[in-house]
């Protein structure tokens, strides 16, 4: 543990130094927030500036700002920008540090249009980050969505370099890696399960939600623990002015949320639910079919499925310098089956059957600013994931003339659960540079399988194995400008992670910069080191609730990458409308990956015999993403191209040969277009084209014996299905109402009814000609053409 209190008493080292900072002499810093002026929500990533220097500084997570300049006689000058907002201004004669609070007017919808993507006034030929897309709400309710289901992460999988698992899928494979491998994060709380319904759909109600960020490469210092990506999603924080709500209606869930004041200016909340019903329509049809059988009421079985979500969240100013948020959300699938069988002498049995998954999170943040240039926010958050299956029996049978009730339980869960705080601190001592540095600490609980059998013999079964881990890491970064035309943000991230009294070290540079060419062209540049301590065992893509979280041990080894981006990146100019165009090369390789040896999986996984399941190996992703996109006016979208490789290669797995990850998709094309007709009137629509997914199919069978058939299998992911496009609509209009307004929403899902490949399997045909059974195979497609309907409403 040396090495961690080492780490902690560098951290505190360095946050005291920062923070008896004085007042540099010659120097002005004018502080504070920008808020919207009609909720009073904190607004993310608005550009500060100083036009008279050219300086300028952007809002951080927290609608936080600080800008210090050279004091001086004049007034000091500073203007706000905001898409989607009025401008604001500030004027100020002073030689002290000023506070001074921004309340920005929310454009009406005839001038502001729709938004799409990027929310930051910051140019892309500006900023050093790579890999980055800010994604705004409104957006991501403008699109079509499969049964009218609004869906952040399927929004997602439209950008560049991200792509769905299959076929209405919410999963994200960014860059060539896997769904563990991206860092999920709602109010800086790991999501270690983003899926309803085996992946159809995502757990975030975006009603509930204020900003979506995703991170695909020249990761920060200030994240750790994934490869892939970060998605960091922020909830709303609750209108402080006056109450409101908002809600939808559609084919096969609902949701309301409701928000404003405890306490005008100083207090509010929000709270957001959403459920679907697909098992209370499908009951009274499955009642209608069982009753022309004859089954009498009392003995008919009772099956169904429903998932639910439920986010809240408070928000206290409690003075100008600290203000406190506690959040929480809970979301969980649950299918389930009752059956109950009576006969006339008073014998009978009963069976209940469950299957459920979820996640709860819950975070309680601090935030306090320091001095004018230090802000700090202190975060304690709690996150479980856990998937269960049940079966409970009860039978009563006559023995021996004497009536005996026999009962029977098994229950099978598996679960893991982070513990951590969290503090970060952002310094801005002058325009030239922007310092965030911190520490965090985490203590991990893994149970990957845990049996629980009653009634079953002459003694109850107990078993299962809790591991626990402890990890802690500090950073520092700073985004400098050095000269006009370069910019460069470095940091480094040191990681520490003790398990089974094993400690994996992890030393992680990061890298990025800029160099403007001109005002509209920027070359770039980042590096960064990654390590992950958690590990998902998987047999499938879909990401179903088998899958097991577990940790890195003495025996598994936890995962690392590397990868290095360079791009290019433009502000162009047409008709008076802007257009920004970013290219982007990475390269990604990947060490320590582990998958089920062949023929094992999650059955019978109640202790650490995990680790004798598992092999290890290596991955290599590499591509190019091209990305064109229009963010205001009328007509709004983007273009989207992805070429990419991803390899990966196990000692044990496909005879030693390197093969195509299961994902590995050599062009990936997506095409978004949004047009306002009318302030009332949107049409929207998106077409994707992906190379077909990498399959592994049979190449024939054989028996031994006269009833055992088996099959035999070629390379891994040797065959391509073919490919997959598609092409959604949805047309929206938008009615004013005395008390608010409604929106009807009509959407077509795969608007010309493609038949794209789910899976595939052997089979056989019989072949006339020849008078026998021909060996072919079959593709199985899930979705045609959907239409659906929803009804939104705001209050």
């Amino acid at each position: 543990m040396s090495r961690i209190r080492s780490l902690l008493l560098l951290g505190g080292l360095l946050a005291g130094a920062t923070a008896v900072q004085a007042q540099q002499p010659g120097k002005l810093t004018i502080s504070g927030y920008v808020r919207d002026l009609a909720t009073g929500e904190n607004l993310i990533g608005v550009a500060v500036m100083n036009p008279a220097t050219g300086q300028g500084t952007a809002t951080n997570n927290f609608g936080f700002y600080s800008l210090t300049l050279p004091a001086s006689a004049d007034s000091v000058r500073l203007f706000v920008s905001y898409l989607g907002y009025e401008k604001g201004r500030f004027a100020v004669k002073s030689e002290r540090s000023v506070s001074h609070d921004f309340r920005l007017r929310p454009l009406s919808a005839e001038i502001a249009g729709v938004e799409v993507v990027g929310t930051k006034e910051e140019k892309i030929a500006q900023s050093t980050r790579m890999g980055t897309i800010n994604v705004p709400i409104s957006q991501i309710k403008a699109l079509p969505a499969l049964f009218g289901e609004t869906d952040v992460l399927k929004v997602l999988q439209l950008l560049p370099g991200v792509q769905s698992g299959g076929e209405g899928q919410s999963g994200l494979y960014v860059r060539g890696g896997s769904p563990d491998q991206n860092l999920v994060l709602l109010d800086g709380t790991p999501v270690y399960n983003a899926a309803h319904l085996f992946g159809f759909f995502s757990v975030f109600n975006a009603d509930a939600l204020n900003n979506v960020e995703l991170i695909k490469g020249g990761f920060p210092a200030r994240y750790g623990g994934r490869l892939s990506s970060v998605l960091d999603i922020s909830m709303k924080e609750g209108n402080m002015q006056e109450f409101h709500g908002e809600g939808a209606i559609g084919i096969v869930a609902s949701k309301l949320t409701l928000e404003g004041p405890i306490k005008k200016d100083t207090a509010s909340f929000i709270i957001s639910a959403r459920r679907t019903y697909i098992d209370l329509l499908a009951r009274p049809v499955i009642n209608y079919a069982l009753s022309k059988e004859g089954i009498p009421y009392d003995e008919r079985p009772t099956v169904g499925y429903f998932f639910h979500d439920l986010n809240g969240k408070l928000n206290w100013k409690v003075s100008r310098r600290d203000r406190l948020y506690l959040s929480a959300y809970t979301g969980y699938d649950k299918f389930y089956g009752r059956y109950n069988d009576k006969d006339d002498d008073g014998t009978y049995y009963k069976e209940n059957d469950g299957l459920g998954w979820g996640n709860l999170t819950a975070a309680l943040r601090w935030n306090h600013v320091l001095n004018d240039q230090l802000f700090m926010n202190t975060h304690f958050t709690y996150s479980k994931y856990q998937f269960n299956v049940g079966i409970e029996q009860e039978n009563k049978i006559i023995d021996n003339g004497q009536p005996r009730v026999d009962k029977f339980a098994l229950k099978y869960l598996s679960n893991i659960r982070d513990l951590s705080l969290k503090t970060d601190l952002d310094y801005v001592p002058n325009p030239d540079h922007y310092i965030r540095f911190g520490g965090q600490y985490i203590l991990h609980s893994f149970r990957p399988g845990a049996l629980q059998v009653k009634g079953g013999g002459p003694a109850d079964i107990e078993s299962g194995v809790q591991t626990l881990a402890s990890e802690a890491s500090l950073y520092a970064e700073d985004d400098y400008r050095v000269t006009d035309r370069l910019k460069v943000n470095g940091g480094l991230r040191l990681n520490s992670f003790l398990v089974d009294n094993k400690i994996y070290p992890s030393v992680e540079p990061r890298l990025a910069a800029r160099f403007l060419l001109t005002e509209n062209w920027a070359l770039k540049g980042s590096y960064a080191r990654t390590t992950q301590y958690i590990h998902l065992l998987t047999n499938s893509g879909i990401g179903l609730p088998t899958d097991l979280w577990v940790p890195a041990t003495a025996k598994v080894k936890p995962q690392r990458a590397q990868q290095v981006s360079l791009g290019a990146a433009r502000t162009l100019q047409h008709k008076g409308e802007e257009y920004e165009l970013s290219l982007e090369a990475y390269y990604k390789p990947m060490q320590n990956l582990i998958e089920y040896r062949e023929g094992a999986s999650f059955l019978g996984t109640t202790d650490s015999k995990w680790e004798d399941k598992v092999t290890s190996g290596q991955g290599w992703a590499y591509g190019t993403e091209v990305f064109l996109q229009k963010k205001s006016g009328r007509t709004t979208g983007w273009i989207g191209y992805t070429l990419a490789w991803s390899n990966r290669k196990f000692p044990e797995l496909n005879q030693g040969r390197l093969y195509p990850y299961k994902y590995d998709r050599r062009h990936d094309a997506s095409l978004v277009i949004v047009h306002k007709f009318s302030p009332t009137f949107t049409l929207s629509g998106t077409w994707v084209y992906g190379t077909g997914n990498a399959t592994t199919l049979s190449e024939g069978r054989f028996r031994l014996g006269p009833y055992d058939q088996y099959e035999e299998y070629g390379p891994r992911n040797s065959y391509r299905m073919r490919a997959y496009h598609r092409l959604d609509l949805d047309l929206s209009k938008t009615k004013k109402k005395k008390w608010g307004e409604v929106v009807n929403s009509f959407s077509l899902y795969n608007a010309y009814s493609r038949r794209n490949p789910y899976y595939m399997y052997l089979s056989s045909d019989y072949d006339y000609q020849t008078g026998q059974n021909k060996s072919v195979y079959k593709q199985i497609s899930l979705f045609p053409i959907i239409p659906s309907f929803s009804k939104s409403f705001k209050f």
